[in-house]
């Protein structure tokens, strides 16, 4: 199968890829980035295409990539004192009534 070749991918998997791809576009992703990057989030939630090419079927086809949202996130802010996180909140609320003053008037 020649690189590229998305013969021996199933349909759920190509909807699957249209979907992801259509998701960056609208984050403001190129056309051929956002495919590119659809295609490899498939291949790293199932393995590659599934269409049978030989002896035996394909496996069923998860979500994995989706379930990440989260996971790495706080990373930042667990890695600092909790001072550091005081003052950092103080000075947003201050900034934050400073807008608002602004906004009002």
């Amino acid at each position: 199968m020649p690189q590229g070749d998305k013969s021996k991918y199933t349909d759920k998997q190509d909807r699957k890829a249209d979907h992801i791809a259509e998701s960056y576009e609208d984050r403001g992703v190129s056309g051929k980035e956002a495919e590119r990057r659809a295609w490899a989030t498939v291949n790293k939630d199932d393995g590659g295409g599934k269409k049978a090419g030989g002896s035996g079927r394909g496996k069923r086809t998860g979500h994995p990539a989706a379930h990440k949202g989260g996971e790495n996130g706080g990373k930042a802010a667990a890695s600092r004192s909790a001072a550091d996180r005081s003052a950092s909140a103080k000075k947003a609320a201050v900034t934050r009534k400073r807008n608002a003053e602004h906004a009002h008037h």
